[in-house]
């Protein structure tokens, strides 16, 4: 996460008079939401790992700019489980947030653990898919409703906002794409690049 992460996509109003909250998160931590959804869902088998811990980060060099975003899943004694990284762009650091736990939510998806902590170090992030804040930015609507639809399998999920020193490894694989991101970003011709548009259209 950069400190533009507020920058490119404005503050959020938050839920007081707002939105209802997400049925599917709670965010723990100081100002616990609500409980996880407690709805029927899909048996796991016997071997699922009990509790999983999932930390995500996104980054962009520019915002909008080259974006990197990665999910690591850990089991409950820190051991790393499954990683990944995605490289995209361009796109705001907000976008490879979202993006962060769109990966790392199909990571889960491939161990399904019986319950899922949700670790980020954006706390607009944390807040939005939480319900405490409203998503208003456009752009990222469509992200935080594939967030919902993924989130649907599991039983028990919460998500928490940690200091960025305890999710070094995540930004560090987020940078990793970054930076891939960026060599490929290079490569494009000027002129194919997509340039704004202004259209007129004669009403009467």
């Amino acid at each position: 996460m950069t400190a533009s992460d507020h920058a490119a996509d404005a503050p959020q109003q938050s839920l007081r008079g707002g939105s209802p909250p997400s049925p599917r998160l709670r965010r723990t931590g100081p100002h616990p939401t609500r409980a996880a959804d407690n709805s029927p869902k899909t048996p796991r088998p016997a071997s699922a790992p009990v509790h999983l811990f999932l930390y995500v980060d996104g980054a962009s060099s520019g915002n909008p700019g080259p974006c990197g975003a990665a999910a690591i899943l850990k089991d409950s004694e820190g051991t790393t489980l499954l990683e990944r990284a995605r490289a995209f762009g361009p796109a705001t650091n907000n976008v490879a947030e979202y993006q962060a736990v769109v990966l790392g939510l199909e990571l889960a998806a491939e161990l399904k653990p019986q319950r899922l902590t949700i670790r980020s170090d954006s706390e607009l992030l944390v807040r939005q898919l939480a319900g405490e804040y409203k998503v208003k930015a456009p752009h990222l609507k469509p992200l935080y409703r594939q967030v919902m639809r993924l989130l649907e399998p599991f039983a028990s999920v919460e998500i928490e906002h940690i200091p960025r020193e305890k999710n070094t490894e995540a930004d560090k694989l987020s940078k990793k794409a970054v930076a891939k991101a960026r060599a490929v970003d290079a490569t494009i011709p000027p002129e194919a690049r997509k340039k704004p548009r202004t259209k007129t259209f004669r009403l009467k």
